[in-house]
């Protein structure tokens, strides 16, 4: 019987777009999408290792993204053991459980550029190489796994407080002006820093009725669910 996944990421990455303004100030974007792929990597089962490691809380999510007695750059959700002594705590729809963690299994870094994109480029490759230095630092050997979703809509708004800024072409460059730019910058020059390294290529005007589509919704289910098997199977192997 063939398996059939609903790729929880996927949907939750598309419902910050869908039906609603999408806020890129709000910092905890990041940790809310990152969560669905540890949910996506159960469902899948490819790994007896992770499952049985889930199934026992032996590793949990790390909603915190610190190891406890390590100062690092906090990450977009971090999985790893437990610490001895701490409960797991359940959380409603999420079979994976949370709690503090004293190492770093998989680590996962996520960056959506909705427009402007030229102009953070620099920040964003930075970001991304930082963050897989503090994944590894203290001779951890994570799975690092970096997302990126890029805006290829032909216009778009962002929002800042009451003020909206909607994309001219001229002061404010179109997404879809910019998007096979920065996306080629970043698999060029960060990608090879992470063992996986996904681009989630939309398009999102963020104006009402906040509608979002995927470039490509094949190619996305895809590669995304390529990604996983990956993941799984470097789980298995080396952790």
């Amino acid at each position: 019987m063939r398996l059939v996944l609903r790729y929880l990421l996927l949907e939750r990455f598309r419902a910050l777009f869908n039906g609603q303004a999408y806020l890129h100030r709000k910092s905890n974007l990041g940790d809310i999408v990152a969560a669905h792929l540890y949910e996506d990597l159960y469902q899948l089962g490819s790994s007896q290792k992770y499952i049985d490691r889930v199934d026992s809380a032996r590793s949990v999510l790390n909603t915190q993204n610190v190891r406890r007695g390590i100062r690092a750059r906090r990450g977009d959700g971090t999985f790893g053991e437990i610490v001895p002594n701490v409960s797991a705590k359940e959380f409603k729809h999420f079979t994976v459980r949370r709690g503090a963690t004293a190492t770093i299994e998989i680590g996962v870094e996520v960056k959506i550029m909705m427009k402007a994109m030229m102009k953070q480029i620099d920040r964003v490759e930075n970001d991304l190489r930082k963050q897989t230095e503090h994944f590894r630092s203290r001779n951890g050997n994570p799975i690092c796994i970096g997302i990126v979703g890029i805006n290829r809509a032909p216009h778009c708004t962002t929002y800042e407080g009451d003020r909206a800024y909607t994309t001219d072409g001229k002061r404010y460059r179109h997404p879809a002006d910019e998007a096979s730019r920065a996306e080629d910058a970043l698999v060029q020059r960060v990608a090879l820093e992470f063992d996986e390294f996904l681009i989630l290529r939309f398009e999102a005007t963020n104006e009402a009725p906040y509608r979002f589509s995927w470039t490509n919704k094949n190619d996305t289910h895809l590669d995304y669910g390529a990604a996983l098997v990956r993941i799984s199977k470097r789980y298995q192997d080396r952790v």
